[in-house]
């Protein structure tokens, strides 16, 4: 199955709708750092992501230190930003 990749006004027109997001040098991923008030509170947002991410079937990739949490959202078979990302990025900014 071919996911098609964002074209830059629909990328351009997502990013305006998620204004906590950037968009890497490249234009291929979106990103976003969550900062948190302790490393419990980070992992309990990772674990609700992962738990959305398996069932959405569509995994970020991420790094945690202590309280932070850096997402990077990119649709591979896409090669590029797809609407999954979309989607995810609205999903995650919903549990933080």
């Amino acid at each position: 199955m071919s996911i098609p990749r964002l074209t830059d006004a629909e990328r351009d027109a997502a990013l305006a709708a998620l204004p906590d997001w950037s968009l890497r040098g490249d234009g291929l991923v979106i990103m976003r750092d969550f900062i948190f008030a302790d490393f419990s509170e980070a992992f309990a947002f990772m674990t609700r992501v992962a738990l959305y991410a398996e069932k959405a079937d569509h995994h970020p990739e991420w790094s945690n230190v202590y309280n932070r949490v850096h997402v990077e959202l990119t649709t591979h078979d896409a090669g590029g930003l797809s609407l999954r990302d979309v989607a995810m990025a609205r999903a995650v900014d919903g549990m933080a």
